[in-house]
Formats: structure tokens, C-alpha cells, sequence
């Protein structure tokens, strides 16, 4: 999944939110007083996951006895509709959220804890549970989630004799000896952006690098790991700022061998001549596991002063995170599952996404250890790879020189 830039406007802005919603009554939610019609706000604006989405609403529409009235918006845009939404008392029955702003979200008053309906939550992986609690209480469900891999030129590899690397030190060996002409051995996304510190914390966080303590010789090893590779050579130094689409066009292009980056990009993919594969992004030293963040949207229950639209409303989002919404979701968009139970059944339909399978189960949410502090320190991981990579610091002390600004 992609990655999601910080969208609130203030501070101010979010504190202001519950004091707005403590005056809704009976008649909340944009869609009037009919208690079966509900309103749904998403950022799926864009083609072909506004329609693959519409297909899964319209089934949770449909066995739930509602009607449904659904506004899409772009991604940069949500947050802002939402503190609007809430200041004109006028938020959407459902709610679809980021996950990283679930917590900042729900800090600010406008969600309802799912408990409050009796959903059961149980049955998902820790992760997304993780992402979508906030202070003891879970506020919304993901049907399916995304995380980081490794792709690999297939053909690439076996005409070079290498094997798809499981340790760092396969890695940086591979990405040398695939680099050849105008093809780097191996691209990942350094950008000073949200997508840059999300592809880093696979490296930091199976290293045992923390969040919490950003200057620490695991974070810093791990750092050095991109600093090698692009001082050697085996990637480019263009790493700096590239997204992660712009990643997938270079090794879609023949002009990286490897790839760090996400299974949003499969369709993409197979529309080229590019023989791929993917694996479990390596680890520094074998045994560990790896560790990668979790990405996916969650949906929630705005508080709307109208007690049976919300009951409605859970039920509605109850029903998005059933077994069927969830495999379905993840054949259809190239996600994984949350509900554990459907995840071996979802690898054996769409076996080009194992890796990507065992890779959600042990994927961390974002904000489960900072909550509402999440992107302060995520600003610090990229501005201290954009010191390291650019030779402003060395890896030991870029993050204690990002933190000072």
C-alpha cells in the first residue's frame, strides 16, 4: 500500500472536534433521517479500485437490507473533508481512514469505539488490531492490508546464477554483481516523504531498530545498509527522489534487477514482459524475522449523534471485515487478508502473493507504539536517510542530527 502523507491542517483543528461533536442529536450523519440509508466517505477516487471497492459496498449493501450513498475523495483531500464534515455536523455514517490516522482520528472524539455495537474484532491479525485501537477501544476493521516486499527479475537472476537473497549481506553481494550498463542491481524508494521512512522500517525494525529511540547502532546499521549500496554503486543515487512508482517503472524498465516495494503494483507488472517474482525483504542476520509496516485503510464509525444510523453503520463496517469481504478484497486489489483464517485459502487462489502473506502476519502498525506521535518521528527517519544518502552524516549520527532539525 501505499503510503499516506500527514493530512491534518493543526492541531488546533483536531482538539476543536469534540466540542463541535458533543452538540450533534438525532438527525446526524449527511444522509438525513432515513436509518437505511447510510452515507460513506473513502478516498478510493481513482479507477479500478473506486469500482472494485463499489462491488465490495454493494454486497455489504445488499445483504444488510441498506441503501448506501458513497462520495469519494482524493487521498490529500480526506482529512480536511472530515474536520469540515465534523464543524458542520454533517460526518459520513462510515468512515474510511488510513490507518496511521485511525489513532489521531479517534484521539479527536469524532469515532465511536466498535464495542459500543458489540462487533466482534477477534480473528484479525495483531497489526491491524494494533492500527485501529486507541486507548484500550478498537475503532474500525480492514477487510485487507499491504505490506513491503522483495521483487526480482526472475530471468535476471538465473542468467547471472544468483538465488533471491535472504540476508543483508546476499543482498548488497547480489544487488554488486547485477549491476551492469545502464541496470542497477537494486531500487528502493529514499524520498523525503512518508514512502521513504515506510520503506526504511523494514530494515530498521527487523534489525531491532525502535521508533521510540530513533539513535540507537540498530537503526543506524540499518541505515548504513542504504548507504552502502548506493555509495557502491549497486543503487542509484537517484534513490533520493524517487516514489515508489517511480521505483516500479525503473524495474519494470530492465534498469534494476531487484526491488524493495508493495503488491499494489502487481497489475502493473504483469502488463509488462518483466518475468517477476517476489520474497520476503532479507534480514541482516539469518534467523530473524522479518518485520515490515503494515498499510491498508480501516473503516469507522463517526460519532453523528444518531444512535440507530451508527448501529447501521457497524453492522455496515461488521460486514466489510467478514471472510468473504476479505477474500474477495484481496484477490480483486492484490491485498492480504486480515482475517487469519482466510489468509491459507487467499495463497493458494493467488500464489504470486505468499510473500506478501507471510510478510502481513508479522507487519506492525505504524503508530502502535507512538499513536498521534507517529509522524513526527517518520519526518525524522527521512530527513536522517536523506543526510546519510546525500553524505551530510554519517548513519551514527544522521538521526540525532534530523531530530534537531
Amino acid at each position: 500500500m501505499r503510503t499516506r502523507r500527514k493530512l491534518f491542517t493543526a492541531a488546533a483543528a483536531l482538539t476543536a472536534v469534540p466540542l463541535v461533536l458533543a452538540g450533534c442529536s438525532g438527525g446526524g450523519g449527511a444522509s438525513g433521517g432515513d436509518p437505511s440509508t447510510i452515507t460513506i466517505l473513502d478516498y478510493y477516487n481513482n479507477e479500478p479500485d473506486k469500482g472494485l471497492v463499489q462491488d465490495l459496498l454493494d454486497q455489504c449493501a445488499a445483504e444488510l437490507d441498506l441503501t448506501i450513498e458513497r462520495e469519494s475523495v482524493p487521498g490529500k483531500d480526506l482529512i480536511q473533508k472530515v474536520l469540515q464534515r465534523a464543524s458542520s455536523k454533517t460526518l459520513p455514517d462510515v468512515l474510511m481512514l488510513d490507518n496511521p490516522d485511525v489513532q489521531e482520528i479517534a484521539a479527536s472524539g469524532a469515532l465511536a469505539p466498535l464495542s459500543d455495537f458489540d462487533v466482534d474484532t477477534s480473528g484479525y491479525i495483531d497489526g491491524i488490531i494494533e492500527a485501529a485501537t486507541y486507548e484500550g477501544e478498537v475503532y474500525g476493521l480492514a477487510p485487507a492490508v499491504n505490506t513491503l516486499g522483495l521483487f526480482y527479475n526472475v530471468d535476471t537472476l538465473e542468467a547471472a546464477g544468483i538465488a533471491p537473497p535472504t540476508t543483508w549481506a546476499e543482498l548488497k553481494d547480489a544487488a554488486a554483481s547485477l549491476t551492469v550498463g545502464d541496470q542497477y542491481g537494486m531500487a528502493f524508494s529514499a524520498i523525503a516523504t512518508y514512502e521513504g521512512s515506510w520503506q526504511f522500517l523494514p530494515f530498521m525494525w527487523t534489525n531491532g531498530g525502535d521508533e521510540t529511540d530513533l539513535q540507537t547502532p540498530e537503526n543506524a546499521e540499518a541505515l548504513q545498509l542504504w548507504v552502502d549500496l548506493v555509495d557502491s554503486g549497486s543503487a542509484s543515487q537517484s534513490v533520493i527522489n524517487w516514489s515508489q512508482g517511480d521505483v516500479k517503472d525503473q524495474f519494470a524498465a530492465g534498469k534494476a534487477a531487484m526491488m524493495v516495494n508493495g503488491p499494489w503494483n502487481i497489475p502493473a507488472l504483469n502488463e509488462t514482459d518483466v518475468n517477476w517474482a517476489s520474497v520476503q525483504l532479507p534480514v541482516n542476520e539469518a534467523g530473524q524475522t522479518p518485520v515490515a509496516p503494515l498499510g491498508g485503510e480501516v473503516w469507522t464509525v463517526p460519532q453523528t449523534g444518531d444512535a440507530e444510523k451508527q448501529a447501521n453503520a457497524a453492522k455496515f463496517v461488521e460486514c466489510m471485515g467478514s471472510d468473504d469481504i476479505a477474500l474477495q478484497a484481496g484477490e480483486t486489489r492484490f491485498t492480504v487478508p486480515t482475517r487469519t483464517d482466510v489468509i491459507p485459502e487467499f495463497t493458494e487462489k493467488m500464489p504470486d502473493m505468499a510473500a506478501f502473506a507471510d510478510q502481513v502476519v508479522n507487519a506492525r502498525s505504524r503508530t502502535g507504539k507512538l499513536g498521534e506521535e507517529w509522524p513526527t518521528q517518520a519526518t525524522v527517519i527521512y530527513n536522517a536517510i536523506q543526510l546519510a544518502l546525500t553524505g551530510k552524516a554519517t548513519p551514527d549520527v544522521a538521526f540525532e542530527q534530523a531530530a534537531q532539525g
